[in-house]
Parts: structure tokens; sequence; C-alpha cells
């Protein structure tokens, strides 16, 4: 238990998602600084390392959104959080197949992780991939900013509401360094940001992603300079209800979440709600938010794959549809998972939206 009290880092008591950024990006002890989460051996799979027919369709999608853009000159697409790579090494294999293009395109990938960076350009090779700290380094537009499990991993706040006043959770310890949690009076500054916001302005317990928020701001503001659009694939709500959706996974499965403290991965569900009124007040049209289910199958992913079943084996062929049943079913990730667009251009029809 003693080793858990590093990641307080000399203070006595933190907000929640000051503590569980110190857990997950400490960099000497973080989770995502320390090891690869990733795939069977690791402790959760992605939709990119479930079939990658998922990343296929990220990429036409990427491509039919270039030539609706009337195939610019200066093309730049951004993978937020890339993991292993493996959904950015489809992308560039898929690109080779539109020569125009690939010429034209240029991929960034935007990586907290230092640990996963190093990772990423041993499988990448650096082939024709920039990695960047912040988006000053794009000068031209447009600009796809693209996420994949991204936001979930961002530490958010979380308080409570008593009638008018707020109370913000922290994390502390006790005498016998037991790790407990604790609330105390929100800032006014705090209060009066969750005030402004309609979509969690009458709940009663709120998750609320202020780090996050930063990082969306950057994102819109990048997209309104440039032009361009955001999409972003995340497991959330469409309206929040006064949940607590902390989660911890080690090998996956469950974890109690002050268990394993920089050994199990740490996440929320997403707000869409939320994401989609803050997108509006930074200046950005969004599309109605869709399920995973439905960005796919109007990708046209069930005519993918019965292109790429047509010589297969009995065997290859039940395992990808099992795969596909994965990224599609209710009791998988075709509903749990959501789909968002935010936008700047005029440009109305984005394929896989209706």
């Amino acid at each position: 238990m003693k080793s858990n009290l590093k990641f307080f880092k000399k203070k006595k008591i933190l907000p929640i998602d000051k503590f569980f950024q110190n857990v997950l990006y400490d960099k000497k002890f973080g989770y995502y600084n320390s090891k690869s989460p990733f795939g069977k051996n690791g402790d959760f799979i992605t939709s990119p390392k479930i079939s990658n027919i998922f990343s296929e369709m990220i990429a036409i999608w990427i491509v039919s959104t270039w030539e609706a853009y009337g195939k610019p000159k200066n093309f730049n697409i951004v993978e937020l959080g890339p993991g292993d790579a493996s959904l950015t090494n489809i992308l560039l294999r898929v690109f080779k197949k539109f020569p125009e293009f690939n010429f034209t395109k240029k991929i960034f990938l935007y990586e907290k992780s230092e640990y996963l960076k190093k990772k990423q350009k041993i499988f990448l090779k650096k082939d024709n991939v920039t990695w960047i700290k912040n988006y000053k380094k794009i000068k031209k537009g447009p600009v796809i900013f693209f996420g994949n499990e991204f936001f979930d991993a961002i530490p958010i706040k979380q308080f409570k509401r008593k009638g008018r006043a707020y109370f913000e959770k922290y994390i502390t310890y006790d005498k016998r360094n037991k790790i407990k949690e604790i609330f105390k009076p929100a800032s006014k500054k705090d209060v009066k940001i969750l005030n402004s916001l309609k979509s969690i302005k009458n709940q009663k317990f709120i998750e609320f992603p202020k780090e996050g928020l930063k990082e969306l701001k950057k994102i819109s503001k990048t997209i309104e300079k440039l032009n361009g659009c955001f999409l972003m694939i995340d497991y959330g709500y469409f309206k929040p209800n006064n949940q607590n959706t902390l989660q911890s996974i080690m090998k996956h499965s469950k974890n109690n979440i002050f268990n394993n403290l920089g050994k199990a991965d740490i996440t929320c569900h997403v707000n869409f709600s939320l994401l989609s009124e803050y997108f509006i007040k930074n200046n950005l049209k969004v599309k109605k938010t869709i399920t995973q289910n439905e960005f796919l199958n109007n990708m046209g992913i069930f005519q993918r794959a019965e292109i790429i079943s047509k010589n297969m084996k009995f065997t290859e062929k039940s395992d990808l549809y099992l795969r596909l049943k994965r990224l599609l079913s209710h009791q998988y990730m075709g509903e749990l998972f959501k789909v968002i667009l935010a936008y700047r251009s005029q440009f109305n029809s984005y394929n896989g939206f209706k």
C-alpha cells in the first residue's frame, strides 16, 4: 500500500483527475509509460486489434472526406493517442491504393506516452509519419483529427451537487496509508463552468473532463483556423444520468480502482452530449452522434467483408464474422461505442453520417 503513495508526489491530497493523471502518465511509474496495454497479452483490446476492417473503414472515410473537400493539395491527418500504431499501419497501407491522395497527405501522431512513442517508431519505421507535441507544426489545412479511445484515457474531475453547492472529489490517505476519497467545496471557477453547461447543469453527480476539454479547445481552434473536422470514436453515453463511470481494467478483467495502481488501466465513459455542446460553443458544427454500429454500417463494412471473404476458408470466414460481431453487436461494442463528428467546413455531407 505504501508504494501507492508515490503517485501523490509529496502531496497529502489531490483532486481525482490530478491523482489519476499521475497514476497513468507519471514518467517513471505511470501505467502508459511502463508497459504496452494492448492486445491479448495486455489489459484490453481496441477495435483496430479486433479487425483490420475497422481501420480500413477509417481510411476510406478519410479519403472520401479529402475528395469531398475538393482534393486539396495540403491535407493533414492527426491521429490522437495512436497506442500501438495498429490503426496507423493499416491507414498507411490503404492510402497507397489511392496514389493521388497518398502523395498529398501528411500524417501526424499525437502521443503523450514516451514509452508508446518509442514502440510506435519501431513498428512504423518512421514511414511518412511525424510525431508532434502540439498542433502548431500544421501550417496549412484542411486537417482531420481522429481519435479512437483517446478521450476516455484523459482523467476527469468528479463533483456532487447539494442544492446550489458543488463538492469536488479528492484522493487522500489515512494513518495506515490506505487511500480514500473525500469531498471538498468546489472552486468558484469550476462552479461557474459547471453552471454554464446545459448538458450537466441539473445532475447531482457530475463527471467533468476539464483537461479533456482543454485539449478539445486546442483542436477546435486549429480546425477553425485551417478548416477540417474531428472524428472521434469512444465508449460512452448520449446523456448523463448521475453515473460514476470511473473503471479499472487489468488483464481483460475488472479491477478495483485503487488496486494495482500503475499496473492497471483507468478510464471513464465519455459524455457525448457535453462534447457536442462544447464543440458548438467553440464555433464548430456537430453531426448527430451515432453508434459505432451505425457508422460502420453506413461506411459499408459488410460489403467490404463480403469482398475479402470470397476466397477464404470456412474457418477464416467464421473468424472474420465473429470479429465483425464484436465490433457491431449491441452485446459488445456496437451500441456502447459512439461516433461524434465536429467540423467547420460549409460542406455538409460527410460519408458515414446522414
